[in-house]
């Protein structure tokens, strides 16, 4: 879709389309930037409330993701009028209330539509210092990749969806997907000097939004398969709950991603399984790693380091079997 939006040429717009980044990124004061994103989906759980609370987060995390504070947020709504499944949308807006709530994000308003498939989420507006805009081009040579969120939510979405996933499984997912990404955003902002490239895990799966930020920095990487998964992944796959949407970007991953031969299809497919509100994904220098997890570690965000960046066809991943 983005191919198709047109170039901008504007002083005022630092951050568009051009690099697949996160958010928009807008200047309106020599102090003073506006950060906008837009995101909505179907529901992925049983629970009205927790679905809200979700999407809530989902929206939100491209603010972190560029190094901002979340200001104020718009619902966008397509639900039915079916008597039966419209009352079940004032716990999807009270849940994504609270979450934003959580993040001191305003909910102001928004726009709703009749629609036969349910559908919610959140345009969020936040701002930041242009310099402190943290984008997803500037990842360098020598930076260590780190992760702060298992992967897992699109396998044990569709796992639900079959009847295969456990209660206990299915709250530490929610639990996941309901985590803010404002611990990570804060402790990026405070070793800024270090965080040279970010961006968040979600819909195009680990390889693919990782192969954004190394095509939009013009260097290359290499990760470790072992990465954090959720409890129940590799069972669900081995049910057959693989989403249709990270079947997909397995198949466009391999254009530019280099997978050891022995290594097995889980595996793969967990690298490209399709988040909602996934972690963050932050490039650091090496000189900056063990500062930037002590930051983490002070606000209770995980910190796994799963690669490192060097030179090499922009964009271009190679996968090792263990780190």
């Amino acid at each position: 879709m983005l191919r198709h939006v047109p170039a901008v040429s504007d002083p005022r717009v630092l951050v568009d389309a051009a690099t697949r980044d996160d958010a928009a990124v807008f200047q309106v004061a020599p102090d003073r930037a506006l950060v906008a994103t837009v995101d909505f989906f179907t529901p992925i759980v049983d629970d009205p409330e927790a679905f809200g609370r979700i999407a809530a987060a989902n929206a939100l995390s491209d603010i972190y993701a560029m190094g901002a504070r979340p200001l104020f947020a718009l619902n966008l709504v397509a639900w039915p009028r079916d008597p039966d499944v419209l009352p079940l949308l004032g716990p999807v807006l009270a849940g994504a209330a609270a979450l934003a709530r959580e993040a001191g994000c305003l909910v102001l308003g928004g726009h709703s539509i009749d629609d036969p498939e349910p559908k919610f989420g959140m345009m969020v507006i936040g701002e930041a210092r242009p310099e402190d805009i943290i984008t997803n081009a500037g990842a360098q040579p020598g930076d260590r990749l780190v992760l702060t969120k298992p992967l897992g939510t699109g396998i044990l979405a569709t796992a639900l969806k079959r009847d295969l996933l456990t209660e206990s499984d299915l709250a530490e997912a929610v639990r996941w997907m309901t985590t803010l990404n404002a611990g990570g955003a804060e402790a990026m902002r405070e070793v800024a000097a270090h965080v040279h490239a970010a961006t968040d895990v979600t819909g195009f799966g680990l390889l693919g939004h990782l192969h954004s930020l190394l095509e939009a920095s013009d260097v290359a990487a290499t990760i470790t398969a072992d990465v954090p998964t959720m409890g129940g992944v590799y069972r669900a796959i081995v049910q057959g709950a693989v989403p249709g949407g990270t079947t997909r970007n397995l198949a466009s991953a391999g254009a530019w991603t280099a997978f050891p031969d022995t290594l097995g299809d889980a595996r793969r497919i967990v690298l490209a399984d399709a988040q909602t509100s996934g972690g963050l994904l932050i490039a650091v220098g090496a000189e900056g790693l063990a500062i930037l997890e002590g930051a983490l570690a002070s606000r209770n965000v995980p910190a796994h380091v799963i690669g490192s960046v060097h030179a090499g066809p922009p964009g271009h991943i190679t996968v090792s079997e263990s780190p």
